[in-house]
């Protein structure tokens, strides 16, 4: 099967002052469509710098990011923002709903950057926010709402416009046991559902044993690939010396 995303090379250097912090260390990776990812490290490993070069939220010092054979570090940020629109979803550790705007409001806001008439784009909504439990809650405001409750919007929201490709940066980071599984089931089951590609920033084993493939980042290099087999079982494929 033709990998969704292809990374070759990848290399990512800051400068701070006169001294140069190396994030990324020439990163080779595919990841299949329907794949089910987690990006897995410690803090300060470099998933996350990975996981933001993936959307193009900052540009590679060197090395290409291939996303359904477009080169995704060479387009500016315009062709970024469409590119995004079309793709792409995000589900984010601190939520980052718009407080001012309802459950209904903020999962359909994705919709009105693609031009679909409100009716249309609330139908979608209200759609998403029953598949996520959230039927009743459509007209509150996230400060009436539970950590839980409000990253299930961000669910809705990052599905709503049934994104190929779905971005989730620590999506469980701040909820309890509990809730961290009811929203990895929630999100694991909707990609699978639809047949989209999930990759998951994640220092947690038991989130990384969700996905399909854990990628575990070390020191801005990959470390190993592992596969996951049946309940859970991992098997190595794949290892850099």
């Amino acid at each position: 099967m033709e990998p969704i995303i292809e990374v070759k090379n990848l290399r990512k250097v800051y400068r701070m002052g006169k001294e140069k912090i190396v994030a990324l260390n020439h990163i080779d990776l595919e990841i299949e469509k329907g794949e089910i990812c987690c990006l897995f490290g410690t803090s300060g490993s470099g998933k996350s710098t990975l996981l933001n070069m993936l959307a193009g939220l900052e540009k590679p010092t060197k090395g290409t990011i291939k996303i359904k054979k477009i080169r995704v570090e060479k387009l500016n940020e315009t062709q970024l923002a469409i590119f995004r629109q079309k793709n792409i979803g995000f589900v984010f550790q601190s939520y980052n709903l718009i407080p001012t705007l309802t459950a209904l409001e903020n999962v359909a806001l994705p919709l009105v950057f693609q031009g679909m008439d409100k009716k249309e784009r609330e139908k979608r909504a209200k759609e998403m926010l029953e598949a996520v439990g959230l039927g009743s809650r459509l007209h509150h405001k996230p400060k009436e709402m539970s950590g839980g409750q409000q990253q299930r919007v961000s669910i809705a929201r990052a599905f709503v416009n049934r994104p190929q490709i779905l971005f989730a940066d620590e999506p469980t980071g701040n909820l309890d046991t509990h809730t961290t599984i009811e929203v990895m089931d929630m999100i694991t089951a909707i990609a699978e559902k639809y047949k989209q590609t999930l990759i998951i920033v994640s220092h947690d084993p038991e989130i990384a044993d969700y996905a399909h493939k854990i990628i575990t980042v070390q020191d801005g290099d990959v470390l190993k690939i592992e596969k996951n087999t049946d309940k859970g079982r991992k098997m190595i494929y794949e290892k850099e010396e």
